[in-house]
């Protein structure tokens, strides 16, 4: 049974996620989630695959710059202060763009939005390919990262589009495809730069992303829009109004705030035991460790399944005591560098699950309100890996990997009894089975 939003008739947004179903329905703030049926959805598993790669490859734009900061310093004869500013510039553009591009989603064209923001990424990355100084380079990368927040304008279009009882599913296979992105943008951009610089990575990522370009105009379904007269400046401001409204986005932003910061503790600080005796790995070497991630995430794809099916809060529990887990492992990497990567596998795996149960649940609480829950709900994503990247080195060059373990495990152990805490508080029409 599936749903397809085209089908819907038109009305206001508020109409439409309101209009009494026949069927059965899951409640939300009195509105209903319709799930119509005898219609065809427009999403096919081709177009979610295709939603899942261009957001993986759109967010790995972003993350490319993490281990090659040394020799893009280098070739541009920049100082280590300077070179830490392409990584800023980056996430400058990216929370810009959270705030001021994704919740665009709710008011015009998404797919048209989606292809728009994905043809001008193509220039970004020319633009660092080509950069020549420390100006146009970090301009070139503020762009890339503003434009990247397409990634979660592709959640929020692929949501919107799916079954209510099929929505957790999907979002799960469009997650994993972005932090896959994330995971192997380091391994790509090892092996890339080791063997034929570091340009090389941006200009293939620029090739890459223009085909997707190509494959998303002919295979993205259309969408039909509800007419709204809603400004763009009440539009961005709707995102507070949101965040104070409504619970489930309020615990589960600080809960995705606390797992980011506990992921980007151990990303940051990853490279700095690894490249130095006893291991001394090369570029390459390290970036391989996101295949470990990689397979981590993968496994946690049917997290949106199990929240489909009313276990979101089993699944969240479970999850983060895994996290916990991973930590004690990785601090073993004193012992065999095995501790290590069976303690990524877990994290990973763990992080994927939590990521896609709290998108599960966000979308259910506001259906005319996508892209504005993903951007609010991005935002805290944004804050904790902020704070969990510029702690991380500073806490290993006064405690050593042993201390950013200790940094993790409390993050970890902080977020578990945060969940805990916050059950009773987080509403039943967020957790409970969808029928359809």
């Amino acid at each position: 049974m599936e749903w397809n939003q085209d089908a819907a008739p038109l009305g206001t947004a508020k109409e439409n996620a309101c209009r009494p179903s026949q069927d059965r329905a899951v409640r939300t703030r009195g509105c209903s989630l319709q799930e119509s049926r005898g219609t065809a959805s427009p999403l096919n598993g081709r177009a979610i695959i295709l939603i899942a790669a261009a957001s993986g490859v759109a967010v790995a734009n972003a993350y490319f710059a993490h281990p090659l900061l040394d020799v893009m310093a280098d070739d541009l004869s920049l100082s280590r202060s300077v070179a830490g500013l392409i990584v800023g510039a980056t996430q400058l553009g990216y929370g810009l763009g959270l705030l001021l591009l994704v919740p665009l989603g709710d008011l015009v064209n998404r797919r048209k939005l989606i292809i728009g923001q994905s043809l001008l990424s193509v220039l970004a990355l020319v633009s660092v390919g080509f950069s020549r100084s420390a100006a146009m380079l970090l301009v070139s990368m503020a762009a890339i990262g503003l434009l990247a927040v397409v990634t979660q304008a592709l959640v929020a279009y692929a949501a919107s589009l799916a079954h209510p009882s099929e929505r957790g599913h999907v979002v799960g296979i469009v997650t994993s495809g972005i932090v896959i992105g994330i995971l192997l943008a380091r391994t790509v951009a090892g092996s890339l730069t080791d063997l034929s610089g570091w340009r090389t990575v941006y200009f293939v990522s620029a090739i890459l992303t223009a085909v997707i370009v190509l494959l998303l105009w002919k295979m993205l379904p259309q969408q039909q829009r509800q007419p709204t007269t809603l400004s763009y400046g009440r539009l961005i401001a709707s995102l507070l109004t949101l965040i104070f409204e409504e619970p489930t986005l309020r615990v589960r932003g600080i809960i995705a705030m606390l797992i980011f910061a506990n992921i980007t503790t151990l990303l940051a600080a990853l490279v700095l035991p690894l490249s130095v005796t006893p291991f001394s790995l090369s570029h390459t070497e390290i970036g391989l460790f996101g295949l470990a991630g990689a397979a981590g995430a993968l496994g946690a794809t049917r997290a949106g399944r199990w929240t489909d099916q009313g276990h979101g809060q089993r699944t969240t529990g479970i999850a983060l005591g895994l996290m916990l887990l991973a930590w004690l492992l990785m601090a073993q990497l004193h012992r065999s560098i095995l501790w290590l990567i069976a303690g990524v596998l877990i994290i990973d795996f763990g992080l994927q699950a939590v990521h896609v149960t709290n998108q599960a649940m966000i979308y259910r609480v506001r259906p005319e309100a996508q892209n504005r829950l993903t951007a609010a709900y991005m935002t805290f994503y944004s804050i904790g890996s902020a704070v969990g990247s510029s702690t991380s080195t500073i806490v290993y060059a006064h405690a050593g990997w042993f201390g950013v373990c200790v940094t993790g495990a409390s993050i970890s152990l902080v977020t578990l009894v945060f969940w805990a805490l916050t059950l009773k508080s987080t509403p039943e029409a967020a957790t409970r089975q969808i029928v359809g």
